[in-house]
């Protein structure tokens, strides 16, 4: 056999091993179309069960509390056809954070950006129009100029330090850490669903799954943001929002609550949350988590604190911080009895001990 049929041999070798590695490619290429569907329901039996809080896990609404309805949507995103002007800048803002932050975007950040690119445009066009070749046949050779290195120094300086100053107060605004009382609330991601742990209400867990298109307009919610299950919480009230990731890496972002807080296996991250308003709004998974990663919408629903209650009490094993710290005292009672019942036999028996002490002398 000469080098050349050698080689046509090998060919045709590897032309049939590619050919089998492409029918082979079909079913996983069916299968992946078939993931890029939303997944809208999860099944008891897929829901994990290594929860930190170990709380009953809620799968569908509960009964005889009423919900908001569409006309209490406040937090969602704006399209191009219904108002130009809103889809290009930020929702509104419903938290203390979130006022400073648009404050600091339509007073200081817009109004600095808008002035220096209208200035730099405005010496590139004067620069153009008195130094053009053909007004200047001879070019200038000057080479420094103290008072504009000066001024060209200072001035981004001086800018610098007056966004610094309102930069920094948001950071620490936003990271700064909750009050004792503040209602403990954590959000779990999961491939492809969040939920939500009341730790501080009987340890339960709310699964919230994303809507299918039908049932969404049918709600008179927008699709793709609509869930089963919303995260009720209080208004007014600070929340201890903590977050967690069961598989990969999520974040929890919610643009009117200017909330935004990454989900991360192995460890718990919190910051503090306290909406002003009573409504509905909606956030998503703002960090790529897998196929389902667009399906993964957040509801946020705040109430009264009446309401609130009313709302953990229709929950399996849910109840008020009153009635949670109620229950603490009384697993607490028997034990303090017990250590009471304790100390005075000790006393009574070193009381009989010193006494044989002193009838023994």
């Amino acid at each position: 056999m000469n080098f050349g049929d050698l080689v046509r041999k090998k060919l045709q070798t590897l032309t049939l091993v590619a050919a089998a590695f492409g029918l082979a490619a079909v079913p996983a290429m069916a299968s992946a179309q078939e993931i890029s569907e939303p997944a809208t329901t999860v099944n008891a039996s897929e829901v994990q069960a290594e929860s930190v809080a170990d709380g009953d896990v809620v799968l569908d609404g509960a009964g005889g509390f009423e919900h908001f309805g569409p006309d209490m949507i406040k937090g969602q995103p704006t399209a191009f056809e219904d108002d130009p002007m809103a889809s290009l800048t930020f929702q509104d803002q419903y938290t203390s954070d979130g006022d400073y932050a648009l404050w600091m975007h339509d007073a200081i950040l817009l109004p600095v950006t808008v002035v220096i690119s209208l200035f730099v445009l405005a010496l590139l066009l004067w620069v153009v129009a008195k130094y053009r070749r053909k007004k200047n046949p001879v070019p200038s050779k000057t080479s420094h100029n103290t008072l504009i290195e000066v001024i060209w120094t200072v001035v981004p300086v001086i800018i610098l330090v007056v966004i610094a100053v309102p930069s920094i107060t948001l950071l620490a605004r936003q990271y700064k850490s909750p009050p004792e009382d503040a209602i403990t609330i954590k959000a779990n991601g999961y491939q492809w669903y969040w939920g939500y742990e009341y730790l501080d209400n009987g340890g339960f867990e709310v699964i919230s799954n994303m809507l299918d298109e039908s049932d969404a307009l049918d709600a008179g919610e927008p699709h793709q943001l609509a869930v089963d299950n919303r995260m009720v919480v209080p208004v007014g009230v600070p929340i201890r929002l903590q977050t967690f990731g069961a598989d990969v890496i999520h974040s929890f972002g919610v643009p009117s609550l200017w909330f935004k807080l990454d989900a991360v296996p192995g460890r718990i991250n919190e910051r503090v949350l306290t909406i002003e308003e009573e409504g509905i709004y909606y956030g998503q998974c703002m960090e790529l988590c897998g196929a389902r990663h667009g399906y993964m919408p957040i509801t946020i629903e705040a109430r009264s604190l009446d309401d609130y209650n009313a709302w953990v009490q229709t929950q399996p094993g849910g109840m008020t911080r009153e009635q949670a710290l109620a229950d603490e005292a009384a697993a607490a009672a028997p034990e303090a009895d017990t250590e009471v019942a304790e100390e005075e036999d000790a006393g009574e028996a070193e009381v009989a001990e010193e006494n044989a002490s002193a009838a023994a002398v």
